[in-house]
């Protein structure tokens, strides 16, 4: 029965995914409803921003993100020498946002804070995939997307720590996949409950599927790690207020803060070092490619997460991240 209604929840995801992409061909012109919940304005915006949302009256991913400069941002990762050719595309990471718009993903604030955590979210996501190390035709940061999973894997990172809550399933390998890669079955299971997709037993769909890649990496992005801190979402768009605590560790509403929360020591509190730059400079070059003056992204030390103390530091107990 169990493996019946994994089955029924799949099927159920194909169709949707399936449905999105008919009403995204079908539905050129999007028809805004309107109406009035509680004396709050909120909206539906056809397929992309479907259910009762205030953001909803925003404009959504679709109209500050067009086609050509999703492919401006990422337009070396079809090339031959890439590792993931054909996988990653824009009508994927479309589908994958309808799911969170709702929510706020891409539709806090007007256009301009819009563009901006649409920027903010990709300069991780081009990072964290990119291949452009040593790549010189068209320079380091045009090879975003270049991978969907880790090359060369060392390790099936399955840790018996987390067996009764996300045992590791037979002949599963939880190596890096996806979007913001994800890494070990404790990392798998917390994401694949979050989307509603069996990432646990099938941790290959994030391999397989850029839809269900994009929305894990979303969720991720808009999920805190633990009760009492914020997503890498309400940190950009300032729906989080810092803590005296917070700001005696030097984190505050930046853009340094989301790699903060995202993760941790790996990349903040050491200082000027290449991984922490190499997501600062993607965030600057997507600006530009989208149009907006790098004085929008704010100065340096709201930028940089060298000096703050980590969420999540190494030593403390496990958490569900990314890393």
């Amino acid at each position: 029965m169990a493996d019946f209604s994994k089955a029924i929840a799949l099927i159920l995801m194909v169709v949707l995914v399936a449905n999105l992409a008919l009403m995204a061909d079908a539905d050129d012109d999007k028809e805004i409803r309107v109406r009035t919940h509680k004396g709050k304005k909120e909206c539906i915006q056809g397929w992309e921003c479907s259910w009762w949302s205030r953001y909803c009256c925003n404009q959504t991913i679709s109209d500050v993100l067009a086609v050509y400069q999703f492919e401006n941002l990422f337009s070396k990762r079809n090339s031959p020498i890439a590792h993931a050719v054909g996988f990653w595309d824009y009508r994927s990471f479309i589908l994958a946002a309808a799911m969170y718009e709702p929510l706020g993903f891409g539709t806090t604030g007007g256009k301009l804070m819009q563009m901006k955590e649409v920027a903010a979210f990709l300069a991780h996501v081009g990072a964290k995939t990119s291949c452009g190390d040593g790549v010189i035709t068209g320079g380091p940061l045009a090879w975003g997307l270049c991978f969907n999973k880790e090359m060369s894997p060392m390790q099936d990172y399955c840790d018996d720590f987390y067996k009764y809550m996300y045992p590791c399933a037979p002949g599963a390998s939880y190596y890096g996949r996806g979007a913001l890669p994800i890494y070990w079955n404790y990392n798998y299971g917390a994401a694949g409950d979050g989307i509603k997709v069996d990432l646990l037993h099938h941790p290959e769909y994030l391999e397989q599927n850029a839809t269900i890649a994009f929305q894990a990496a979303i969720w991720r992005w808009m999920t805190p790690i633990k009760k009492y801190q914020p997503s890498a979402h309400d940190i950009f768009v300032g729906n989080w207020k810092p803590t005296k605590n917070d700001t005696l560790a030097k984190r505050g509403p930046t853009f340094g803060t989301t790699m903060n929360v995202l993760y941790g020591e790996y990349t903040c509190g050491q200082g000027d070092i290449n991984p922490m730059n190499t997501i600062i400079s993607h965030y600057l070059y997507y600006l530009d490619l989208l149009g907006i003056e790098r004085e929008q992204a704010g100065p340096n030390e709201e930028l940089s997460c060298a000096e703050q103390e980590a969420f999540n530091p190494a030593s403390s107990p496990k958490t569900a991240t990314s890393s």
